[in-house]
């Protein structure tokens, strides 16, 4: 039986697949499987006044913060990837990100000399991890991070976690473009995970057959504003402070 269940998490379209003979299995690890992801919530979300990610903004310039081991581990993630791309992924950007607001209530570009300040501050290189005291803290004053560009992504595959250990052998967790597929369809046949035209809604450009793997896309055509006939959209140049205008329109990436 296949059991799915469609639902809002980390405010984000969720989809939560189980394949398993018995419908009350599967749907008891669906419930897991959301607990799951609303507890990696309270840990890594900026937005929320008690997690431990805003603990760490509070203090910035300060003092560290302790966190529990997997904010510690996001955080050495998140700087690695930082690492391998140039700062072109960079969790640090919340600090000019917050002026920015990608819908149709933004009707004017936030003030220049705001966003090259703010910019100043953005440095994943002044994100200090301390593994031994397990402590973060952001060297300058200002500073805050965000894991909106991994936070999905790590919690999907904590959830995929639960589901599996509770013998869910097949099924899909979608956050909202983040996919982790493991298994294959209840007929056998490997998933099918299409990837959206950026340039018309509701259109497919490409169809994927896939098990065991992890399809995550975003495109700049889910959150944007237009301002004086410009389009800026969500995916954040961290260097510039300002959205990327590089042409690309949607970028996926497939791995195990």
């Amino acid at each position: 039986n296949t059991t799915k269940r469609i639902t809002s998490l980390m405010s984000s379209r969720c989809e939560l697949i189980a394949v398993h003979e018995d419908s009350k299995k599967a749907t008891e690890a669906i419930d897991k499987c959301v607990e799951e992801i609303l507890r990696i919530e309270a840990i890594i979300s900026e937005w929320k006044s008690d997690s431990e990610i805003t603990a760490i903004n509070n203090m910035a310039g300060k003092a560290p913060v302790k966190v529990g081991k997997e904010l510690l581990y996001l955080i050495k993630r998140s700087k690695k990837v930082s690492e391998l791309t140039d700062g072109a992924f960079d969790i640090s950007f919340l600090s000019v990100g917050k002026y920015w607001k990608f819908s149709p209530d933004m009707k004017e570009l936030p003030d220049a000399n705001l966003i090259a300040e703010a910019t100043k501050k953005v440095n994943y290189k002044n994100i200090i991890v301390d593994e031994v005291e397990s402590t973060v803290f952001l060297k300058e004053e200002g500073m805050k991070i965000g894991t909106g560009g991994i936070g999905q992504g790590f919690a999907a595959n904590k959830a995929k976690a639960i589901m599996i250990a509770l013998g869910i052998k097949s099924g899909i967790i979608n956050m909202s473009g983040d996919i982790t597929a493991w298994g294959a369809q209840e007929d056998g046949k490997p998933w099918k995970i299409q990837i959206g035209d950026p340039g018309e809604k509701g259109k497919v450009v490409a169809w994927l057959n896939i098990t065991d793997m992890a399809v995550v896309t975003s495109g700049d055509y889910e959150k944007f504003t237009i301002i004086h006939g410009k389009k800026y959209c969500h995916i954040f140049d961290p260097h510039t402070g300002y959205p990327i205008t590089s042409g690309i329109k949607s970028a996926t990436v497939i791995c195990q």
